[in-house]
């Protein structure tokens, strides 16, 4: 991993739009840091994209996309988004931007899923002790989440036991800095990106690669860092560096949203240049 003053002049002048996950890129202990949130505000008034991609569910990402300065939140590790209306005069009674969701599978599929994976659910919770679904479930529509450190501590072997479990269920299984998910599909936090950058702006992210960057933290952003060249983790990633196959590019100084604002600055600086 490169630091972040690295990284070229030139490729941060191609930069139109910003991809960002939120557990410890955005966030400490669960809220927006406030220069994490100056800095959303900063990319969005200089006229960039910026759409966060989190294993989070759908429920708890609606308040954040209602009052972050963002395009869209992609939940769900890809499965559903938030779209925030883009028209600044059309926000509801209470000052919110309204929101329209959208899904990738269709409702009958999203409903045998979700039976299938309460079943799994029950299994892991039955068959490992001290293992339990994580508190924001009630608020999930495609995927299902154990708490490994948000507010549990599970150790690397439960850890392991649980994503053994979901594999052999025939579901896709990933670690983020909180929690393990597990869904059917083929939906990840790439092809999301794929889908709502097609959906939301009607553009091919494959062919404009060089013009996105996508800032994470953990395992569960390994397909981002392999994928794009405008790569940056924010420095609480080297918790988890013996573990990703595939390291981010750029490393920041700062950690969550001080490390995320270091990002934002650098995009920033290089338009104004």
């Amino acid at each position: 991993m490169h630091a972040l003053q690295d990284w070229p002049l030139a490729a941060r002048r191609q930069i139109t739009g910003i991809l960002t996950d939120i557990d410890d890129t955005l966030t400490l202990e669960g809220a927006i840091t406030a220069d994490a949130l100056a800095a959303l505000s900063a990319l969005k008034t200089a006229g960039l994209d910026v759409i966060a991609i989190t294993g989070r569910p759908v429920g708890w990402s609606e308040p954040f996309a209602r009052d972050w300065p963002i395009n869209a939140i992609v939940a769900e590790n890809g499965a559903v988004a938030l779209i925030a209306s883009q028209k600044g005069l059309s926000r509801t009674s209470g000052g919110h931007v309204p929101l329209s969701k959208i899904y990738q599978a269709g409702a009958q599929a999203r409903a045998g899923n979700m039976a299938r994976m309460q079943a799994v659910l029950a299994r892991i919770e039955r068959e490992l002790p001290g293992v339990h679904r994580a508190t924001d479930s009630p608020g999930r529509e495609t995927d299902i989440a154990i708490d490994h450190s948000e507010f549990a501590r599970l150790g690397p072997e439960q850890i392991a036991d649980v994503v053994r479990i979901l594999r052999s269920e025939g579901m896709n299984a990933t670690v983020s800095s909180i929690h393990i998910n597990g869904w059917f599909g083929s939906h990840n936090k790439l092809q999301g990106a794929r889908w709502i950058v097609h959906e939301l702006l009607g553009r091919d992210l494959d062919a404009e690669m060089d013009r996105w960057v996508y800032v994470g933290d953990s395992t569960n952003d390994q397909l981002m860092f392999e994928a794009f060249g405008n790569s940056i983790g924010v420095a609480n990633v080297r918790r988890f560096e013996a573990q990703l196959s595939h390291l981010p590019r750029y490393i920041t100084r700062g950690e969550r949203g001080a490390g995320f604002a270091e990002v934002a600055a650098a995009v920033l600086a290089a338009r104004a240049g």
